[in-house]
């Protein structure tokens, strides 16, 4: 069975930093791009950080640029997101991603595998 799982989240404040984590297992992970997503309430799940296989190839959402960073370990078959400076716009449910397309995948439609999602809340 295919899982991913996510884990690191929390409450913290504005400014403060936090690390995500997501667990693959159930198949080989490393070559799939990996990525990261979040979604507030009422609002659409959008892309985060995206990392290709090797990991020499990374996106990140305007937003996130400069602040987080996606790396992967395809040894562990673990994916993280290193979250600084945080603000409280960043307050969201963060999910984990595997898509195994080719290259460096942005939609959401694109990947065929997800987390149960790790809720991160930034007070101001």
């Amino acid at each position: 069975q295919v899982q991913l799982v996510e884990s690191g989240g929390g409450l913290v404040q504005a400014g403060d930093s936090l690390r995500l984590s997501c667990a693959a297992s159930g198949r080989t992970f490393s070559t799939d791009t990996m990525g990261w997503f979040r979604q507030a309430p009422g609002r659409e799940r959008d892309i985060v950080a995206a990392i290709n296989w090797s990991g020499g190839n990374t996106y990140y959402a305007t937003s996130v640029k400069d602040r987080f960073t996606i790396s992967r370990d395809n040894a562990k078959n673990t994916v993280y997101l290193q979250m600084a400076s945080l603000k409280p716009e960043d307050t969201a449910v963060y999910y984990c991603a595997a898509s195994n397309f080719y290259g460096l995948q942005l939609r959401k439609e694109e990947y065929h595998y997800w987390g149960q999602g790790t809720q991160v809340t930034v007070s101001s």
